[in-house]
């Protein structure tokens, strides 16, 4: 914790935290925004489904690589300029977007946007920590996931409405103003967190060296595992909703909006109670409890789909049930991975989500295509996310300090 902490921000921590989520949720919500487009933006610049797919892929691709280094800039050169320096190229990109008018150009562009919307979320991780000793830090990253789970509710709403009053470039306009909005924002009320005298040097040696020692320690890498793979549990169903929800479940597009509202309601329930316990239990305790919620409704999910035809009476439940274990176990494991690293957090922040980002890459790639037509299938993927993280926990929880 900075010895200044408390004079970074004088207002409600609320506000700090809603700061920190809107720069966060940048990410995913450039994501879900403009799936409702996807057949009316290959329409228009005579894209096939798989050329539009790779406007998905590469968006991963970009953000997946570039959270490596996100962390290890801002440890280097400040948190606040690296966040502004994200914000800006997330703007531009989302221009670029707008006035493509071809797949290449749309491709190239929302690479663009993938490579700086993690920016934010990579180092407001770092940030939380920086300001706050170890409840409090866990009570803010739970606020911040309060308000992240809000973006996969309305982001798709927001995306089809514009798409069906206004073109599809309107989508690209709106993020683009998103990210203007929210430079502005940072730019003003942002705090540095990081002194001077604590910044590591950028030298190619040191920095190598970092990522090496992360990379090696048995530790920080299963507490990697066991935060970002079972997330996926839960992302699967997400990817696959329109098969999901439209063939399997039989609901009408208009009917989507319950599933994401019940998905977004656990995430949100489960941060809230994190916070509710944070410094009442120990961490280790409450990550416990996260994981058996999830390991019991994978559990019933598999055997519901098994002996049941799908039904939406009973079919969306168990996601959000899910949704909640996870939100009420990962901030808890976040500041552990951190706290393996006091001096190198943006690093050991962008290690955590390359690796997650690259595990929902291939989740989105190959394992959903492979398993969405299955009912079953989606249940006994997602169990087995749930699995290997589990399995990371069991083997590192004796072995923390």
């Amino acid at each position: 914790m900075t010895p200044h902490a408390r004079s970074l921000w004088r207002g409600p921590r609320w506000t700090l935290a809603l700061l920190l989520a809107g720069m966060g949720t940048l990410g995913p919500f450039s994501i879900d925004t403009y799936l409702p487009a996807f057949a009316g933006i290959a329409a228009n610049i005579g894209a096939t489904p798989a050329q539009m797919q790779q406007t998905l892929s590469s968006y991963l691709l970009g953000f997946a690589l570039m959270n490596l280094f996100h962390g290890a800039l801002a440890d280097s050169f400040g948190r606040q300029p690296v966040v502004l320096a994200g914000l800006a190229v997330f703007t531009l990109a989302s221009a670029g977007c707008a006035l493509s008018g071809s797949i290449v150009e749309l491709v190239v562009f929302r690479t663009l946007q993938g490579m700086s919307a993690g920016a934010g979320m990579v180092v407001s991780r770092a940030i939380i920590r920086d300001m706050f000793a170890p409840a409090d830090a866990q009570r803010m990253m739970s606020q911040v996931t309060i308000y992240f789970g809000i973006a996969p509710a309305i982001a798709p709403v927001i995306g089809g409405f514009l798409f069906v009053h206004a073109a599809w470039s309107s989508i690209f306009w709106f993020l683009a103003a998103v990210g203007a909005l929210l430079l502005a924002a940072n730019w003003r009320l942002l705090p540095e967190s990081l002194p001077v005298a604590s910044r590591q040097s950028f030298h190619p040696r040191p920095l190598l060296a970092g990522y090496w020692g992360m990379v090696r320690s048995a530790r920080f890498m299963a507490l990697v595992v066991a935060s970002g793979v079972p997330f996926n549990g839960m992302f699967l169903y997400v990817l696959s909703a329109p098969v999901f929800l439209g063939e399997h479940l039989r609901l009408g597009p208009q009917q989507f909006f319950w599933f994401f509202l019940l998905t977004v309601a656990g995430v949100m329930g489960g941060a809230w109670f994190s916070g509710r316990l944070a410094g009442r239990i120990p961490p280790r305790h409450q990550v416990r409890h996260g994981f058996v919620v999830m390991f019991v409704v994978s559990v019933l999910n598999v055997a519901l789909n098994l002996l049941f035809e799908p039904s939406p009476w009973w079919a969306v439940a168990p996601i959000a049930v899910y949704a909640f274990g996870w939100s009420l176990m990962v901030p808890a494991v976040t500041l552990m991975v951190l706290d393996l690293v006091p001096d190198r957090r943006g690093m050991a922040s962008s290690v955590q989500s390359c690796a997650g980002s690259l595990v929902n890459a291939l989740v989105a790639g190959v394992v959903a295509p492979f398993v969405m037509h299955s009912t079953v299938a989606l249940a006994v993927a997602s169990a087995a996310m749930l699995a290997v993280g589990l399995v990371a926990w069991l083997w590192v929880k004796p072995r923390l300090a």
